[in-house]
């Protein structure tokens, strides 16, 4: 859904959501704003990830009905292509998780999951603005948040985290500032 009747009623979503009580280790869960800010985007059209955010039913109906379990937001069904490095991502992603909290398993998942989009990694989530991704970072993956030193784009610092370890290097250049790609990776984001 593009056009002027998104954003209010994402806004709209992401309230009703927030509202709810969560339940359990959920209510306080230093992600649960931002898994609202995800499960708000997807319901209003935004995002590439398939109603269940990549986690599977079960795992989604948990974390809808420990995190919003007033809500009824019926998520929009679409199907994404899986990608043959989802296991390969979300394996970096855990490697470096914070382990301050238990749903760090779902944003690596969900993270994993929304790397298939065609967009910037902000907008295949479903989220507002890319502060909200750098957010979810910092949160749950400290130590990949403080290696993108350049603030390069993070869907392709996570490839580039993930193609290094496997000995994988694409950059025609030995550094990025040298690079005829680097505002590709770095420019700004729309």
């Amino acid at each position: 859904m593009n056009g002027p009747d998104r954003l209010p009623r994402r806004a709209l979503l992401l309230a009703e959501l927030l509202a709810t009580p969560a339940v359990g280790l959920a209510a306080g869960d230093p992600n649960r704003s931002l898994l609202a800010s995800i499960v708000a985007g997807q319901a209003a059209g935004d995002g590439c990830l398939p109603g269940h955010l990549g986690l599977g039913e079960a795992a989604c109906s948990h974390l809808h009905h420990a995190y919003f379990p007033a809500c009824d937001i019926q998520p929009e069904q679409r199907e994404i292509e899986a990608i043959p490095e989802w296991e390969d991502l979300r394996k970096l992603l855990l490697d470096h998780r914070a382990r301050q909290a238990p749903s760090e398993l779902l944003v690596a998942n969900i993270l994993a999951t929304a790397c298939a989009g065609r967009d910037h990694l902000w907008q295949d989530l479903g989220f507002a603005s890319r502060e909200e991704l750098t957010r979810l970072m910092w949160l749950n993956f400290p130590e990949l948040a403080r290696a993108n030193t350049g603030d390069m784009k993070w869907k392709k610092f996570l490839y580039r985290q993930f193609c290094s370890r496997e000995g994988i290097y694409v950059c025609p250049a030995p550094s990025c500032g040298v690079c005829q790609d680097y505002a590709k990776c770095f420019g700004p984001e729309n």
